[in-house]
């Protein structure tokens, strides 16, 4: 079983190509050649070559400002709150509010009971349309 997970946003480079281009310019190779030869960045080339350890860095999860278990009981508390309503609790963007309903896997779809659906009527401009096809 692995002890740690990586979070990264994209993929880390190989043990072994640390080690080679650490070794390429510690028997003389220059560093930028370095970065060439093995298609990485000179910057990263740097990096590692002021690191004792060249294993990648463990990150652990994002600190996020909307707490997803506070947004769940207040989703059961306040089934009625409008994604606006939600983010001005919460202090975050309405958009922060959707994408992580989204996660927690939570739609809402309007239906007959909330006030102000058309649930069940036909679009007016499709009739509209419909009739001057007849």
């Amino acid at each position: 079983m692995i002890d740690r997970i990586c979070y990264a946003s994209g993929m880390t480079h190989s043990m072994d190509l640390r080690l080679r281009v650490v070794a390429f310019v510690s028997k003389g190779g220059s560093k930028v050649e370095a970065a060439q030869r093995f298609s990485v960045s000179r910057a990263t080339v740097y990096g590692w070559l002021g690191r004792t350890d060249l294993s990648p860095k463990v990150h652990g999860p994002r600190q996020r400002k909307l707490d997803k278990a506070s947004l769940l009981r207040h989703v059961r508390n306040h089934p009625e709150a409008l994604l606006r309503e939600r983010a001005a609790y919460f202090g975050v963007h309405i958009n922060a509010i959707w994408e992580a309903l989204q996660k927690l896997n939570i739609r809402f779809k309007k239906n007959a009971a909330l006030p102000g659906t058309k649930r069940g009527k036909k679009n007016s401009v499709s009739a509209k349309a419909a009739r001057h096809r007849s």
